[in-house]
This record gives C-alpha cells, sequence and structure tokens, in this order.
C-alpha cells in the first residue's frame, strides 16, 4: 500500500514576511511586499519588485553563518527559510533526510559582481562555482549537516514544485524516510535584465489576469515544506498539516519562454495532478494559479483551467502581486500559501485586478473568502514549457 506524503513542517521568508506568521498576517490583511528596489544594486528602478528587506550582512549574522563560508544570497534565504521548516517539524538531527532544493538564480547574484575580480583577487576565487544552481543547495546542506542525499532542480520558474514532485516521489520509492523540499531563489541584475530583455517585466504593480495586465513583477524569496509518510508521522505523533496527494509534470515544448494558446502544457499538469489523486476536477475547492500577469501566461493558463473544470470552476487567485514572481521558489512558496488556504478555510485574494479578460469565462476572487476547503491546486510553470501542479489536501 502506498502511504500518503504527509506535511509535518513548512518555512517561509519573502517579501511580505521573514516567516510563516508574517506571511500569514500580510495574506490576511491583504497587504503587498511589491514596492521599489533597496538593496539590488541596478539602473532599472522603474520596475517595482518583492524586494525582502534583508540585507546579506544581517542574515549572515542571523544564521550564525561563519565569516569564511561563501554564502550566496539565494542560500542565507534558503537556510532561513529551511531552519523553520524542520524546527516545526521536530527534527533536530539531520543526517538522515534528504534535501531536494530547486532554484535557478542559484549564485548569479555573486558571479555577476565579481566576474571581473576572479582573476586577480584570490579571496573572490570561492564564489566561481557559485554559478552552478548545485552550489546553492550544497551551501544550504553542509550548514544545516544534511549528509543524506542531496539533489538540486532547476527547471525556471517550476524548480520549487517539482523539488516537492522529487520529494514525493522519493518517499514513495522507499529512497528517503525524511525528505526536506522547495526552492530559493534571489534577485539579481542578470534576471531582472533578462526579464525586462523579453519585455515581460512591468512599471506598474503587477494585475494577474487582468484584461489590462502589463506583465510581471520580479520578487526573491525561499520556502521549505517537510515530506514525510503518513506512517511515520503518526507514528511519531506529530502533527500533520496537511497532504501532498497528487502531483503532475509536463511539457508541451512549445516555445523556449511562452506558452501555447490552448494551454496544453498546463492542462496536461493539472491533469496528471487530479488523476494521481484519484479525484475528480469538481473536488477541487481553490486553485493558487501561477498567474503572472503577462499577457502570455494568463490567457494559456486560464484556457488550460476552464479545459481542466468545464463549468465546475472552483475558486482563483494569483498570489503573486503580494511576493512578485520569485521564479524558482514561487512553486513552494505558494505551496505555503496553499496549506494556509486550508489551515485557515479561505481563499487568498489577487490583488490589482479590475477588469476581466474577455477570453475568459471566469474572474479571481478580489477579495478574502472564507470558504471550506478540502483541496487546492496550486500550479507552476516554467520557461521551455515545463509545467508542474500539486494537489494538497486537509488533515
Amino acid at each position: 500500500m502506498i502511504q500518503r506524503i504527509a506535511i509535518t513542517g513548512m518555512g517561509i521568508v519573502s517579501a511580505i514576511g521573514n516567516n510563516v506568521q508574517e506571511n500569514l498576517l500580510a495574506l490576511a490583511q491583504q497587504k503587498s511586499g511589491i514596492g521599489q528596489l533597496e538593496l539590488l544594486d541596478t539602473i532599472h528602478q522603474n520596475f517595482p519588485c518583492g524586494e525582502i528587506k534583508l540585507t546579506n550582512t544581517h542574515l549572515v549574522d542571523a544564521l550564525k553563518v561563519k565569516q569564511d563560508e561563501a554564502f550566496t544570497r539565494a542560500a542565507l534565504l534558503g537556510v532561513k527559510a529551511a531552519e523553520e521548516a524542520l524546527q516545526q517539524a521536530q527534527i533536530s538531527s539531520t543526517n538522515k533526510i534528504a534535501f531536494v532544493n530547486g532554484t535557478s538564480v542559484g549564485g548569479m547574484d555573486y558571479t555577476e559582481k565579481l566576474y571581473q575580480d576572479f582573476s586577480k583577487n584570490p579571496h573572490t576565487t570561492k564564489y566561481i562555482e557559485a554559478q552552478h544552481p548545485g552550489f546553492t543547495s550544497d551551501t544550504i546542506a553542509h550548514h544545516l549537516a544534511i549528509t543524506g542525499l542531496v539533489t538540486t532542480v532547476s527547471t525556471a520558474c517550476s524548480s520549487g514544485a517539482n523539488a516537492l514532485i522529487t520529494g514525493a516521489k522519493l518517499l514513495k520509492a522507499g529512497k528517503a524516510e525524511t525528505v526536506l523540499a522547495g526552492g530559493t531563489d534571489c534577485l539579481s541584475k542578470f534576471t531582472l535584465n533578462g526579464f525586462h530583455s523579453l519585455k515581460i517585466l512591468s512599471e506598474k504593480l503587477c494585475q494577474p489576469f487582468d484584461e489590462h495586465r502589463s506583465g510581471l513583477n520580479l520578487g526573491e524569496g525561499a520556502a521549505y515544506l517537510v515530506l514525510e509518510t503518513e506512517k511515520k508521522a503518526k507514528a511519531q505523533n506529530k502533527t500533520i498539516l496537511g497532504y501532498l496527494d497528487g502531483y503532475g509534470n509536463a511539457n508541451d515544448a512549445f516555445h523556449q519562454t511562452a506558452s501555447s494558446a490552448t494551454g496544453e502544457g498546463s492542462f496536461l499538469a493539472m491533469q496528471a495532478a487530479l488523476n494521481s489523486a484519484k479525484i475528480n476536477a469538481e473536488e477541487v475547492s481553490y486553485t493558487n494559479a501561477h498567474g503572472t500577469a503577462t499577457e502570455n501566461n494568463d490567457l494559456s493558463e486560464g484556457v488550460a483551467i476552464q479545459r481542466i473544470f468545464e463549468e465546475n470552476l472552483p475558486n482563483i487567485s494569483s498570489t503573486k502581486a503580494f511576493t512578485g514572481h520569485t521564479l524558482a521558489a514561487a512553486g513552494a512558496i505558494e505551496a505555503v500559501f496553499s496549506l494556509l488556504a486550508i489551515q485557515e478555510q479561505k481563499i487568498w485574494p489577487n490583488l490589482n485586478f479590475k477588469a476581466q479578460m474577455p477570453e475568459l469565462n471566469f474572474s479571481p476572487e478580489t477579495e478574502i473568502v472564507p470558504k471550506k476547503i478540502e483541496k487546492v491546486l496550486s500550479n507552476s510553470f516554467g520557461f521551455g514549457g515545463n509545467c508542474s501542479s500539486l494537489l494538497f489536501s486537509a488533515v
């Protein structure tokens, strides 16, 4: 008999809070964290972002990082969120757990600063490897004394969700007893410039699923869940926060950076998540959409949502107007928000929405909606058409 995947811990840091409780408070108060950049040194001050107002120096001190260690910002944010998740799951010894980390920026924030110095400043050479996403994962694992399986998932903006899928598969295959899984990404010049070159950044606060949406706001953050089999969690008398009952990953291979008009990859990922959870679409209470506020994504995802649910549409919203698009961390951050929706029995609002898209037959929720929530579908889609969906269930 395949065991259900229980969630026994979660941790998060984002533009709306430095822990789970602060994030919950901001969601409940409908308070966005998107605004003017203060820490990232860039000429593009016209683009609002979901920046975490904690300097690297503050994080190093708070996390008691050794000065001689090569810590990137993504690793620092990752450690902060991971420590909260492990503490809630009552895990003090990490030598037997597996760590699956999603990241796309990795250590680019350091390599872009130090690129000109590597050949002439020996003190910077320890950061040469930081460009590789696995460097960030290894740094986090070393700091947390994780000696079990450590692996990195880098599938652009679906990385965090795919890390959770990988973690669930490790448990079901008997390859691990406990998995810490999620994602982390930080703001960098590389990503800001890259998204600007694609002409999908907005100079206004983003408006997911709005007819007049003009692009996304980037963000940064980290979030992790502790995954264990239900049998083990109950045997250790742990509090179960929810279940990861279904998941799906698909790729329509339509375009490097755009989704197809039919939303085929999105549709297949959601369908696979429902099938693996062995539930019908009408059993979903709430869909936490990917909803980036770009012209392409919201139309493609919206069409896919309509294809999946047909006449039985659940409540729908995107929470990216709270945090910005946190890239590889998005799927993990929104997994936390999905679990909080179940715990609080509330649909989180889709901020800044004003006008319905004429191509869609639904509008997202604009206010908090109290509702009995049993199952939440959370979408996370990445460049290259890599689409992932997660299905969370109440205890």
